[in-house]
């Protein structure tokens, strides 16, 4: 598939089927997100794959109850590795460990397009109560949780700010 076509066909699915992910396809994804760029290539992320019941109905509720998390039959979760990062000091760890985390989850997103699935960007949960239902040390913060599988509903397309209110050329 054109990489162009990927990205249109990009959007946020919250309704899954029960049809199952196989455990290569879920390393794939997981294989592409790590090419992603990163911080002096030193990948400052990791990956916790989800597909317990329990603990998905767990994370849903630290995420304000966002049911398509216990729904999707896996979830990813994206971390940020604070000490993988550290070489770069404070910038590095409020900041670049971030854009690797949410390259990598970009290109979870994309790929899984490729794959006929669907998926989600969940940034909107309690850090706190994630790391300690996923018992992540204190240098792993969790950054995204995506619920992936195959799309039980018809995607929609949503609407844009047209490009040209979004770009400023030297100045604002």
């Amino acid at each position: 598939m054109d990489i162009k076509d990927v990205i249109r066909r990009r959007h946020s699915v919250r309704s899954f089927s029960e049809k199952k992910l196989s455990t290569n396809l879920i390393y794939e994804l997981i294989e592409y997100a790590n090419l992603a760029p990163s911080a002096g290539n030193l990948q400052a992320r990791e990956f916790i794959v989800v597909d317990d019941p329990d603990i998905k109905k767990r994370l849903s509720v630290a995420a304000s109850d966002q049911d398509f998390i216990v729904e999707a039959p896996v979830n990813i979760v994206v971390c940020a590795h604070l000490e993988r990062i550290a070489a770069y000091g404070i910038r590095g760890k409020e900041l670049y460990c971030l854009q690797d985390s949410a390259a990598a989850v970009e290109h979870i997103l994309l790929l899984a397009i490729d794959h006929g699935l669907g998926a989600c960007w969940v940034g909107a949960f309690n850090e706190n109560k994630v790391s300690k239902i996923l018992n992540l040390p204190s240098y792993v913060k969790p950054v995204a949780i995506i619920p992936i599988g195959y799309s039980r509903d018809k995607i929609e397309t949503t609407n844009r700010i047209d490009t040209k209110d979004l770009i400023h050329h030297n100045k604002w």
